[in-house]
């Protein structure tokens, strides 16, 4: 089954899967203006500057699009992973030790996104990409 050996299609749908799902909560956040706000103020309770939250722009929209048509994927998949590894500190440091009600770890997605982030910038794009890398 020669088809299933195939690194360059590999990487494309691993791109367009994280890429696709996180872009999708940066256009929520984008089009919810109190989203950020919120990330702001949380933000900074911690002492950190409030125009940071802005980053989460830039995590969560421009780092998939670069992931997504393989133009820098490498860089975009490092920003993604930053970007996760934020939301977990800030959101979810709470539940790192707990499971859901089904048996599984209450931050699945959010351990997917990053672990799929991360293989995109150990990866890179693949030949099926804007700028192969």
């Amino acid at each position: 089954m020669r088809f299933m050996h195939n690194d360059d299609l590999g990487k494309l749908l691993l791109r367009l899967c994280v890429g696709i799902l996180i872009l999708l909560h940066g256009l929520h956040k984008l089009m919810d203006p109190a989203s950020l706000n919120g990330i702001a103020h949380q933000l900074a309770q911690m002492g950190v500057p409030s125009f940071v939250a802005y980053g989460v722009l830039v995590g969560e929209i421009i780092a998939p699009l670069m992931a997504i048509v393989g133009w820098q994927a490498r860089l975009g998949g490092m920003l993604m992973a930053i970007n996760m590894l934020v939301a977990i500190v800030l959101v979810h440091l709470s539940q790192l030790y707990s499971l859901n009600g089904q048996g599984g770890w209450t931050l699945e997605l959010q351990g997917m996104f990053l672990g799929a982030a991360l293989a995109v910038m150990f990866l890179g794009s693949g030949r099926m990409a804007f700028k192969p890398d």
